[in-house]
């Protein structure tokens, strides 16, 4: 779930130095939309910069990157910096396009930032974006930065191994990289071949940069990536694309006028840098590239062919942040979807109830959630009136949603993504509470969460702050359904054992002595991988005796601690329940195991393997 960040300035640079009286307009919109993607960045960020038409003799790309804290404000103090000092003693010169691109680092018409939430492999600058293959050609260098994951890295390695390269590293940062930058690399040797012998060889790099078709290399370099991607590159030269995979899962939005075009994982980024209207970004459409030529034309095209749309659900309920309208509405369905549940749980007894929250992500949810009792609350009023009956209208009018901010997050860390070490480290001291507010024994807490992916923050910390209120009953309520299976798309979450709903059907086949299910599914798995090419999603079998109830009541029993006196219950969303709250983004593999590639089953039957072996290790 990393972010992306594209600015190309469309205008000749001395029209922005006239207009805003500043060589940083580019930059601090760069600067804006990234901060405005924090979220997506909490291991680290880098930003690059490619000037046009700079001389030879004088550096046309820069670039920066860091892991420290706050990397993104690290970055472009850095930078402002660097242009302050470079200004020393120049100021004359602070409004002349020529002189700034020639001496002054960073100012430059198309600019490229990344945000990293790295989920796996160790935190080094190295594997920040925006990631470099130089070349003393111009048309040759390749800066690449995106949000994606391939399922064949493998592949991938050896195709490039194949291809007489030595790749460095078996990453898919790098064989993505390598794979754009060789067919880049092929597409100069063919437009140098075609015009040999009509230029010299000081004409025949700009014949090669005014002919080189990016379209023509994202279809020869992508056609064998199985993953989700929103991949940005920029050329030497400065032509540039953004590159959009054929399901939609990772997601991008343009938008374009006649001084710019920005691009972004995150409409409220763009929309907030520039101050403009929702529907004036444009998502970038799946299986497309928005491809921008060194003039600052630009045209959305197709590289790939399509397949179904699977745009990422989990985007919708956790990755993004929440104040996209469109975001903001559907995690308020997801939260009314729940209220039928919610009510049979509590049967029906709103004043003995206390409704709360946790984390903050969770808010827009729960907002769905009280709105959505209150209707009921308020129709029920309506047919009691109609009926005139007057008792059941003076029970009502007393009746309401008891909401209150138990529990406060204090620790900025998302427990979720930790790594195993540090997790269990802190999220016994992630939250802090307010005591004197449930009546012991009477009362039940109703606590609305995100999602629940390991449960280890329930386990460790919430639920035994939340028994500490000495409720009768506490029912934790996921507005996500039970997540089920690998995320190999986005996030990292490849190993069956971290999913407590796998370790919920885990303890139920065995209670109920169904390990030859077990054991047929694992073998039907080693024999997929064995074979290679496209399989079904055996593990997918593992839950299919079990009734999405068994299911969380098994999870309520495993989260539950030894030391906890109150009841407990778990209310997960439904799968029907997501798609109706979010129609146009129907990826929910995690949640069903209905990948959208062929790489998505096999990660998911490499995994049940590894698990079943006793293998911590990627599958992928």
């Amino acid at each position: 779930m990393c972010g992306i960040a594209f600015v190309r300035l469309r205008k000749p640079y001395e029209y922005y130095l006239e207009k805003y009286g500043t060589p940083l307009y580019g930059l601090n919109k760069l600067y804006w939309m990234m901060e405005k993607q924090r979220n997506r960045g909490q291991d680290g960020a880098g930003v690059a910069v490619v000037k046009l038409d700079v001389p030879p003799g004088y550096r046309y790309i820069s670039r920066y990157r860091s892991i420290d804290p706050n990397p993104t404000e690290k970055i472009f103090k850095k930078i402002y910096k660097r242009i302050q000092k470079a200004l020393e003693g120049y100021e004359e010169y602070a409004l002349n396009a020529q002189w700034l691109k020639q001496y002054v680092p960073f100012t430059g018409e198309v600019l490229l930032g990344h945000l990293r939430y790295g989920t796996h492999g160790v935190n080094a600058l190295e594997n920040c974006h925006p990631q470099l293959r130089q070349n003393n050609w111009r048309s040759r260098n390749l800066i690449l930065a995106g949000n994606f994951n391939m399922t064949n890295v493998e592949e991938l390695f050896n195709k490039l191994i194949s291809l007489g390269q030595h790749p460095k590293e078996k990453i898919d940062t790098v064989t993505v990289l390598e794979k754009i930058g060789h067919f880049l690399d092929e597409e100069n040797e063919r437009i140098y071949r075609e015009y040999k012998g009509q230029y010299n060889k000081q004409e025949m790099s700009r014949i090669i940069e005014e002919n080189i078709d990016l379209q023509r290399v994202l279809q020869r370099a992508c056609k064998d990536f199985d993953g989700g991607y929103a991949i940005a590159g920029i050329t030497g030269y400065g032509a540039s694309f953004i590159a959009r995979d054929p399901n939609g899962i990772r997601p991008a939005y343009f938008y374009a006028n006649e001084e710019v075009i920005a691009v972004a994982s995150e409409r409220p980024a763009i929309q907030q840098a520039f101050g403009i209207r929702y529907d004036e970004i444009e998502e970038i459409k799946p299986a497309h590239a928005l491809i921008i030529s060194k003039d600052g034309r630009f045209e959305q095209k197709p590289f790939i062919a399509p397949q179904p749309l699977a745009s990422c659900s989990f985007e919708r309920i956790y990755f993004s942040r929440g104040n996209d309208p469109d975001i903001y509405r559907e995690r308020k369905q997801l939260g009314m979807q729940l209220v039928p549940k919610i009510l049979e749980k509590i049967n029906y007894n709103l004043e003995e109830t206390i409704f709360s929250y946790v984390p903050n992500s969770a808010e827009s949810a729960f907002l769905g959630m009280i709105e959505g009792i209150e209707r009921r609350l308020s129709q029920a009023r309506i047919e009691a009136v109609k009926k005139q009956d007057i008792e059941q209208l003076q029970k009502l009018e007393t009746q309401y949603a008891r909401v209150e901010k138990l529990v406060i997050k204090d620790a900025k860390l998302r427990t979720f993504i930790a790594d195993d070490h540090s997790r269990n480290e802190f999220v016994s001291s992630a939250y802090d509470t307010t005591l004197g507010i449930v009546r012991p024994g009477i009362d039940t807490l109703v606590v609305m969460d995100d999602s629940i992916v390991r449960g280890t923050t329930l386990e460790k910390s919430l639920l035994r702050i939340l028994d500490k209120h000495e409720p009768k009953h506490i029912i934790i309520v996921s507005s996500a359904p039970q997540i089920r299976f690998p995320d190999c798309y986005g996030i990292d979450m490849s190993r069956f054992g971290e999913f407590v709903a796998f370790r919920a059907v885990w303890a139920l086949l065995h209670e109920r002595n169904m390990e030859n299910l077990l054991e047929e599914v694992y073998h039907q798995c080693k024999k997929a991988i064995a074979q290679g090419g496209n399989h079904e999603n055996y593990v997918k079998q593992l839950y299919a005796p079990f009734s999405d109830e068994e299911i969380s009541d098994k999870i309520a029993e495993i989260i539950r601690p030894a030391s906890m006196k109150a009841r407990l219950s778990v209310v997960y969303q439904s799968v029907e329940g997501l798609h109706h709250a979010c129609p146009h983004h129907p990826g929910d593999w995690y949640f069903t195991g209905n990948y959208p590639t062929p790489g998505g089953n096999m990660v998911a039957n490499r995994a049940l393997v590894n698990y079943m072996e006793g293998k911590l290790e990627r599958a992928y």
